[in-house]
């Protein structure tokens, strides 16, 4: 196959700042000084599991892959080659049993034997999944102490802490995935825990849900709540007894009582998510010897125990020709990514040789299966670059186009590296094959295929949120499935020599267009951002693609601050009559973001009958203007008692008329803070931000951030910036919650705006102009990539703004 450059690929002509410093702090090693020597280094430790005599082949078409868009996971970009004794896998899910120490009944590790498991998986660079779902509830009678258990949810908070202690040990964040079905009785304490705020700060969370239960909620009918302990007899006073099959039934709720709860709770505070657990098992290609009941931390892998992600994605927009129609038709060429994906077959197989594992327990669970996930990243700038808008139906048509031809690739390199290399233990062809799994509805050359010669990998297929390996080695593509979240803003960066620098980070899509000779201020319509498109949109999406993918895919679907709550819960039943196998949502909602509820101030008569003059500050913007805004990004730094912090806030401005001659004046009228949701206060951030965009658009922004000053929690003051005494000494500020702080940061930022529109970054010990103005002073929580502040949440990752670095998706 004849390979073309990136650049004749893409057009663009060089790599912007941000993924040089990504590439170059984050992935290169000692001796590298280009993407190409780390392309080398992991093309020869992937190569290096191969017969002697192919060894040099393989590392040149390993090479030559990887230039042209076949990149590995973030642990694979990172560690593999080198001495570090690091998994090369992202994620893994662990088993978690009904006893304190050894194993329980049924062969499942105790709680502490599971703890001791995950924080050696976390310590080697994995993010680890559970299921609770094993540990007796609340209630249950503990007969070797003649005591009574606390319940799950008690153990998940030991289970938070020890990742807290990992992190602080220097490691890689330990992301984890926290799962309870459904029917279990400490379900309702499970749905409303993150409701608490600080409470599992290093956990996502989603309820496993069977199509019994959801059957329930559309019947209105009852649904028990049991376990297999015993309850204490109180319980069993009140009502709790055994069923025919040994279970015992502590409650009996209505369904739908239960699913109100769990739509509640995801509608004001962005979890749990759902797992549809029968639509995992039916489609699994192993269901005749194995039982998913959780996925890794980010959701595009559904495990069993001990399973692992061994992830590679694969760059879409290296694929397309005249993109945007500049010089021919714009054109997906799939013959060349079907002879990329096969490749990428054979590398990702050999990182289950090459890899360090923490556990005997998940190398033996990966010989026996040979899971791989090839996947994407790119597809909402790749359709742009096509000329089609992601939420429309051309737009799925090319993405299932595109999955669909992944898919073939990917199946047919397994079957010929069967033939070269065998078969996965495990793999039983009847079965395999068998009507209901993803295996059975594969083309029929395919499947007569894997009868003949079997296949090398029992799941092959995973669309992960790709982190900074999109920022490091896709120009800033968009990341995954995803479509692109903003196009443009700026970036501070303070040197090691204690200077600033400012550059933009832009998406590959607008910058590439915007050098063919585009107008970025006119943008095309099928240039549409995550938060420009309806929630139906995203999951059209999901839908389209899923059929495709043998696991899952991971994406957020964006809701609207003003989506209807019935339409909300509809958006999850929708879901499931689509055999997706979760979904996972954010709205910034009313409850955290009610501190910016505003009235209208009594009216007062007009001291003239000439109308007064038009504030251009105040005046209504009805809705964001389409194309590209001037914005700037700061980087948030400050103390809880949790201790320090860092979060990134975007302001973008418009320029309005002052009403004198041409000049016009830079008004605020969009704020955003791009992190995922799983710590309390960052979700009340969050939602405020929204809310302060609809205040800037109504013209009272200035209320907006005074009453956000106010908002008072129970957690302790927070610190934040310096105040000069009249004697010239600086002391700390402190604010009585997170949102207040990010109120004085904002007001700081708009100050800046005033001073100077350029926006340069001013000293920490100097006051702000103009005279009045809260001084700033920032500082917060480091990095451990790359030791700056500047770590947030995007997408569902933790994301290191600064560097790149990206904790359970890189």
């Amino acid at each position: 196959m004849k390979r073309e450059t990136s650049s004749a690929l893409t057009g663009a002509t060089s790599m912007q700042p941000i993924s040089l410093d990504v590439l170059r702090e984050k992935y290169l090693k000692n001796g590298e000084t280009s993407a190409d020597d780390l392309y080398r280094r992991v093309a020869r430790a992937l190569a290096s599991v191969e017969a002697p005599a192919l060894r040099d082949k393989y590392e040149a078409l390993f090479l030559g892959n990887l230039q042209a868009g076949a990149i590995g996971a973030g642990r694979i970009m990172s560690a593999a080659g080198t001495d570090i004794q690091a998994t090369l896998i992202n994620c893994f899910v662990q088993p978690v049993g009904d006893c304190i120490q050894g194993m329980d009944d049924g062969g499942y590790p105790g709680i502490y034997e599971a703890l001791r498991e995950a924080a050696e998986t976390m310590r080697r660079g994995g993010g680890v999944g559970y299921d609770f779902s094993r540990i007796r509830p609340k209630g249950a009678r503990v007969m070797g102490t003649a005591s009574t258990a606390s319940g799950p949810c008690s153990y998940m908070n030991v289970f938070d802490q020890s990742c807290s202690t990992v992190e602080s040990a220097g490691a890689r964040r330990g992301a984890q995935m926290g799962v309870l079905r459904i029917d279990h009785p400490d379900v309702q304490e499970f749905i409303t825990a993150k409701r608490t705020p600080g409470r599992w700060n290093n956990f996502n969370v989603s309820v496993g849900v069977p199509d019994a239960f959801i059957q329930a909620v559309q019947n209105d009918g009852p649904w028990e709540l049991v376990h297999q302990a015993r309850p204490i007899e109180p319980l069993i006073a009140q009502g709790a007894h055994q069923r025919a099959d040994g279970q015992w039934v502590y409650a009996t709720v209505p369904a739908r009582t239960l699913w109100d709860s769990i739509m509640q709770s995801a509608y004001d505070f962005a979890e749990p998510g759902i797992l549809f657990l029968d639509h995992i098992n039916e489609d699994n290609n192993l269901h005749y010897c194995e039982d998913i009941a959780a996925t890794n931390p980010c959701g595009e892998q559904p495990l069993p125990s001990y399973g692992c992600c061994d992830l590679g994605p694969i760059i879409l927009t290296r694929f397309v020709r005249h993109p945007f129609g500049f010089g021919g038709v714009a054109q997906f060429d799939f013959e060349a990514f079907s002879a990329s994906v096969a490749l990428q077959v054979r590398a990702l197989d050999n990182v289950l040789d090459v890899t360090f594992w923490p556990l005997p327990q998940q190398r033996d669970e990966a010989m026996a299966k040979r899971r791989i996930g090839v996947g994407f990243t790119g597809m909402g700038n790749t359709l742009a670059m096509l000329c089609l808008r992601y939420d429309l139906p051309e737009g799925r048509d090319m993405a299932v186009r595109i999955a669909a031809g992944m898919r073939d690739a990917a199946y047919l390199a397994s079957v010929d590296l069967a033939r070269e290399k065998g078969a996965f233990p495990k793999f039983e062809a009847g079965p395999y094959l068998s009507e209901g799994t993803f295996a059975s509805r594969l083309p029929e050359p395919i499947k007569e295929a894997i009868r003949t010669h079997g296949i090398r990998n029992s799941h092959l297929l995973s669309i992960a949120p790709t982190g900074t390996v999109s920022l490091a080695f896709a120009d800033n593509a968009s990341n995954g499935i995803e479509p692109p979240f903003s196009w443009m803003y700026k970036r501070k960066k303070r040197e090691a020599d204690g200077s600033t620098s400012e550059y933009a980070v832009e998406d590959h899509a607008w910058r590439l267009y915007r050098e063919l000779g585009g107008n970025v201020l006119q943008l095309p319509e099928y240039f549409v951002s995550a938060l420009a498109m309806p929630a139906e949109g995203h999951i059209a999406m999901m839908e389209a693609v899923q059929p495709f993918v043998d696991t899952a895919i991971s994406k957020t679907v964006n809701i609207p601050a003003d989506y209807p709550y019935e339409g909300f819960k509809d958006l999850y039943l929708h879901a499931w009559r689509a055999r997706l196998k979760g979904l996972a949502t954010y709205r910034p909602n009313a409850i955290l973001g009610s501190v910016l509820e505003t009235h209208s101030a009594p009216a007062t008569a007009a001291p003239a009958p000439a109308a007064p003059p038009v504030d251009p500050m105040r005046t209504v913007i009805e809705s964001r203007p389409k194309g590209g805004l001037s914005a700037v990004a700061e980087k948030v730094e400050y103390w809880t008692q949790e201790g320090r912090k860092t979060l990134y806030l975007l302001v973008s401005f418009l320029p309005v008329p002052t009403g004198v001659g041409h000049a016009t004046v830079d008004r605020a009228i969009e704020f955003f803070m791009p992190v995922g949701q799983s710590g309390e206060s960052q979700q009340w951030i969050t939602s405020s931000m929204r809310m302060l965009s609809l205040a800037a658009r109504g013209g009272f922004l200035e209320r907006a951030l005074s009453d956000m000053r106010k908002v008072a929690w129970d957690r302790g003051p927070v610190r934040l910036g310096t105040h000069r005494k009249e004697d010239g000494t600086q002391v700390p500020m402190w604010h009585d919650s997170e949102v207040a702080a990010m109120a004085y940061a904002i007001q700081n930022i708009l100050a800046r705006r005033v001073a100077d529109p350029v926006q340069q970054q001013l000293p920490l010990d100097e006051p702000a102009a103009p005279p009045g103005a809260v001084p700033q002073a920032m500082a917060g929580k480091k990095c451990v990539e790359c030791g700056a502040h500047a770590v947030i949440r995007k997408d569902g990752c933790d994301y290191c703004t600064q560097c790149g670095h990206t904790g359970a998706c890189g």
